[in-house]
C-alpha cells in the first residue's frame, strides 16, 4: 500500500480512530462485565474500523486537494507545455509532491525570465541612448557645416571646400556605425555563413601589419610577432573574419597606444588550439570598466574615443565574431601599463 501525503494523513488519523475504539471497547467490556466474552471482538472492530476510516478519510482528502490544486496545476501545466491539458493526463500527474516539484520549476523559470526580460529592457533603453548620440553627433556636424556654407560661406573656395569634406567625412561616419550594426545584428541572428578554411595565422597578421603601416608610422609604434614555434600555425577557421578581428584589436591598440610605443602579437600552442595575444603599452583599461568593454558603443574614455574615430562597435564585432567560431575572447589590463586581447582559434 503506497503511502503518499494524503495516504499518511489518512493512515494517522484511522489509526488514532482505531486505537481509541478499541480502547473504549475493552472499557466497556471491563465495565460490564463481560470478561468472558470473544477476546478478537474488540480487535476485529478496531481493525475494521481503521481500514474504514483509512479509506473513508483518504478519499475524502484526495478529493479535496484534488479539486483545490487541479485548476491551478491545470493552467500552470498548460503554460508550461503551451497546450491543453487532458483529463486523463491530469488526474495521473496530480500528485502532490509532483505539482509541489512542477510549480517550483515553474515558479523559477519564470522569475530567471523576469530578470532576463528586465535586462533585455534595460539594455534596449541604455542601446537606443547610445545610438542616438552617436548618429547625433554627425548629424549636428553636417547641418552646423551646411547651415555655415547657407550663410555665405559657399561662396569663399577655400572655405566651402573645406567645409564639404567635413560633412563628408561626417556621412562616412554615419556609414560605418550602420555598417557596424548591421555585422552585428547579423552575427547576433546566425545569418553570417562561417566559411572555414585552413591558413597561416602568422601570415595574416603580417598583412594586418602592412595594412596598418601609415597609422602606426604617424604615432611611431613598432609591429612585434612573437611565437613559440618557427613552423607555420595553421588554424580552422574563416580568414575574412579573423583577418577583421585583428584589424580592429590591433586597430585600438594604434590608436590608444603610446607614442613611440610597441604593439606585440603573441602565438602560443594549446594543444587543440593556437591562442593569440595583441598586447600594447597604452593607457590600458580601468578595472571597473573591463567587464564591459566588449559592449556595444561602451567607451571607456568617452571624449578621447571620439576624438581618435571610430564608431564604437569594433571590440563588439571581434567578440560576436570568435563566438561564431565556437571561440572565446578574452582581455587583461593595467592603467596606464597596457591592455592584452587574447582569442582561440581552432588548429588545422
Amino acid at each position: 500500500m503506497r503511502l503518499d501525503k494524503p495516504g499518511i494523513l489518512a493512515f494517522i488519523i484511522a489509526l488514532i480512530l482505531g486505537i481509541a475504539v478499541l480502547t473504549a471497547f475493552s472499557a466497556l467490556q471491563a465495565s460490564y462485565g463481560f470478561e468472558g466474552g470473544p477476546t478478537y471482538l474488540p480487535w476485529l472492530l478496531g481493525l475494521s474500523l481503521f481500514v474504514l476510516a483509512y479509506f473513508m478519510i483518504r478519499l475524502g482528502v484526495e478529493q479535496f486537494v484534488y479539486s483545490k490544486v487541479k485548476i491551478i496545476y491545470k493552467n500552470i501545466h498548460e503554460l508550461k507545455i503551451g497546450s491543453e491539458t487532458e483529463e486523463e493526463e491530469l488526474a495521473r500527474s496530480t500528485d502532490l509532491d509532483r505539482v509541489t516539484k512542477e510549480v517550483s520549476e515553474w515558479a523559477t523559470q519564470n522569475r530567471n525570465e523576469i530578470a532576463e526580460l528586465r535586462e533585455r529592457e534595460n539594455f534596449r533603453r541604455e542601446f537606443i541612448g547610445n545610438i542616438s548620440h552617436e548618429l547625433k553627433t554627425p548629424i549636428f556636424n553636417i547641418q552646423g557645416y551646411l547651415l555655415t556654407l547657407l550663410d555665405g560661406a559657399i561662396d569663399d573656395q577655400e572655405i566651402n571646400r573645406r567645409y564639404l569634406k567635413r560633412a563628408n567625412k561626417s556621412v562616412d561616419r554615419m556609414i560605418n556605425i550602420i555598417e557596424d550594426l548591421e555585422v552585428i545584428a547579423a552575427l547576433e541572428s546566425d545569418r553570417v555563413q562561417i566559411n572555414y578554411e585552413s591558413f597561416d595565422l602568422t601570415e595574416l597578421v603580417e598583412g594586418v601589419f602592412e595594412l596598418l603601416e601609415d597609422k602606426a608610422h604617424k604615432k611611431h609604434v613598432q609591429f612585434k610577432i612573437k611565437k613559440e614555434l618557427d613552423r607555420p600555425l595553421k588554424v580552422l577557421a574563416d580568414r575574412a573574419k579573423i583577418e577583421q578581428v585583428l584589424i580592429n584589436l590591433i586597430g585600438n591598440a594604434i590608436k590608444y597606444g603610446n607614442e613611440n610605443g610597441q604593439i606585440e602579437v603573441r602565438f602560443f600552442d594549446m594543444d587543440k588550439h593556437i591562442l593569440t595575444e595583441v598586447s600594447d603599452d597604452g593607457i590600458g583599461i580601468p578595472p571597473e570598466d573591463v567587464p564591459r568593454i566588449f559592449e556595444r558603443f561602451y567607451r571607456v574614455d568617452k571624449s578621447r574615443s571620439r576624438d581618435a574615430g571610430g564608431t564604437g562597435l569594433g571590440l563588439s564585432i571581434v567578440k560576436h565574431i570568435i563566438e561564431a567560431h565556437k571561440q572565446t575572447i578574452n582581455v587583461r589590463s593595467s592603467e596606464n601599463k597596457g591592455s592584452t586581447f587574447s582569442f582561440t582559434l581552432k588548429k588545422s
